[in-house]
């Protein structure tokens, strides 16, 4: 009787250790989702008639003033509290022509670039689908990119290969989404 009621002890033990278990990652995960906020970027490009084709072409943009301040502080932390930002989602919306579609390239390439920090590649397309309409998701890299983020402006380069001979410019939307994890109030 003594080993039945051990053996009930033992499993009852380990039932509630699971449930503890299971409560605290649970906890811990919408603890997280507190201390994660977005902060998303718009710049626009515009892809001219008479690039080259099927030759890669460097596409610049105006420098993108972050307000990371402002963004963190409105978010209840500071950059000394960030633990990592990568860029969640990029996606590009042809704004004009009204009828444009992406079917004109075959790849694409995006870099960030800011003052004392290498170019770094952080979102892409290779290949293009043939049969895409006017907006255009990229892959995204998961790397920590607070360092470009936290400082006053950056850059994106966009590096376009085409396969076809464009009859007029195309003006892009460019939407950046970064994903920042942060200590907020300590937590």
């Amino acid at each position: 009787m003594h080993t039945l009621n051990t053996m009930i002890m033992k499993k009852a033990w380990v039932f509630i250790s699971v449930l503890l278990w299971i409560g605290s990652t649970q906890s811990c995960k919408k603890l997280d989702k507190l201390t994660e906020f977005d902060i998303v970027y718009h710049t626009e490009i515009t892809i001219s008639t008479g690039i080259p084709v099927n030759l890669p072409f460097d596409i610049p943009t105006p420098a993108i003033e972050t307000n990371s301040e402002e963004e963190f502080q409105n978010n209840n932390t500071h950059k000394d509290l960030i633990e990592k930002i990568y860029l969640k989602k990029m996606e590009l919306t042809i704004t004009d022509p009204a009828n444009g579609t992406f079917d004109f390239l075959n790849s694409i390439e995006i870099y960030i670039v800011a003052d004392g920090l290498p170019e770094k590649k952080i979102a892409w397309k290779n290949p293009v689908p043939s049969n895409i309409g006017n907006t255009l998701r990229l892959e995204t890299t998961g790397d920590d990119l607070q360092d470009y983020i936290k400082k006053d402006s950056f850059r994106l380069k966009t590096k376009v290969v085409t396969d076809q001979i464009l009859s007029q410019d195309y003006d892009i939307d460019i939407q950046s989404v970064f994903r920042v994890n942060a200590k907020i109030l300590g937590i």
